[in-house]
């Protein structure tokens, strides 16, 4: 039995362990050594080889040609490990609005008053005030209604650098962002991934999230803040194994 406890007690000491360490610090930033974007810049993709005579004795030189460094060049993001702005403006407001209203009723009466003489025959048998003309007499009755009413306002405006990390075969590029900003004890978070045709690119090198297939936007923070508007562990423990 004492066994027992002690295996409980250091149990609860190494949870709580886990959230002491986190005491009078700041939430740190996720490591970026590792991640997709990183590994985008480091391994782009192989550049198209261009023949010297095709550009001429002084092309070199020139203003006019479509490289990327040139004055005229496209500069737009293209290729894996490429950086470009994602804008993120979401102005949503919807509101849906249900009511439903239903009834219906029924009654059913049977009997056998008469056939060949035998409801008199029965009817003898039958305890007093019982009679075979009326042996079935049913009523029912029945009415529901509902209303439903939802409203929903959201509002966000964000810009984030974004990395192509992959070109598919279609030529379209999948891209990767996260951005972390500290603020004392509170750590905001914003993570953005999805997939872009090039020709939705600005000049600007910049694309708007509702032009982002499969976009997956992420906005939120971890801190002393957010933390303190969670409920605790055994709160939500609580939550979800009692049926009341």
């Amino acid at each position: 039995m004492c066994k027992g406890r002690w295996i409980a007690a250091l149990s609860l000491l190494l949870v709580a362990g886990c959230g002491v360490r986190e005491i009078g610090k700041p939430p740190g930033f996720s490591s970026p050594a590792e991640n997709t974007e990183r590994a985008a810049m480091i391994n782009p993709s192989m550049p198209t080889p261009i023949a010297a005579s095709a550009l001429g004795p002084t092309s070199h030189a020139s203003l006019w040609t479509g490289a990327r460094g040139s004055l005229l060049g496209d500069r737009r993001a293209m290729q894996r490990g490429d950086i470009m702005t994602v804008v993120i403006e979401i102005d949503d407001q919807a509101e849906i609005s249900n009511s439903s209203d239903r009834s219906r009723s029924a009654s059913q009466q049977a009997g056998i008053p008469q056939l060949l003489g035998i409801p008199q025959r029965i009817d003898e048998r039958l305890p007093e005030g019982a009679s075979s003309a009326a042996l079935v007499d049913l009523n029912s009755q029945s009415s529901a209604s509902g209303d439903g009413t939802v409203r929903r306002n959201e509002r966000l405006t964000l810009r984030v650098a974004v990395t192509i990390t992959d070109v598919l075969p279609n030529g379209v590029l999948a891209i990767v962002g996260q951005q972390e900003v500290r603020v004392n004890f509170e750590l905001r978070e914003l993570i953005v991934t999805g997939y872009v045709r090039p020709e939705d690119i600005t000049r600007q090198n910049e694309i708007t999230y509702d032009k982002i297939a499969s976009a997956r936007i992420s906005y939120g923070g971890r801190g002393q803040i957010s933390s303190m508007q969670q409920p605790r562990l055994g709160h939500q423990v609580l939550e979800s194994i009692l049926p009341f």
